[in-house]
């Protein structure tokens, strides 16, 4: 049996802390905040780095169709190219 605390309940809970524990649970709910900044923030770029290295696998793949495409001319050269083989 797991009961959930709600905003207003930890209000009530905080309310009756000193001030100097109440400052200490500001440091702390700070810090975590901090945390899953940082966190989300090293998500984003690595996001952003598979990003680029999918840009350039890309690009260099079309850069080498377009090579290999213009060193087959013809259908003529694909039938010699595979009686060479035969």
């Amino acid at each position: 049996m797991s009961s959930k605390v709600t905003l207003e309940d930890a209000e009530r809970i905080v309310a009756q802390l000193p001030p100097s524990e109440q400052l200490k649970l500001i440091v702390k709910i700070g810090e975590g905040l901090s945390e899953l900044i940082t966190h989300q923030m090293n998500e984003n770029q690595r996001h952003e780095e598979y990003l680029t290295r999918v840009d350039a696998f890309l690009k260099l793949r079309n850069e080498l169709s377009i090579k290999s495409l213009s060193k087959v001319d013809s259908v003529e050269d694909i039938r010699q190219i595979r009686e060479e083989r035969s």
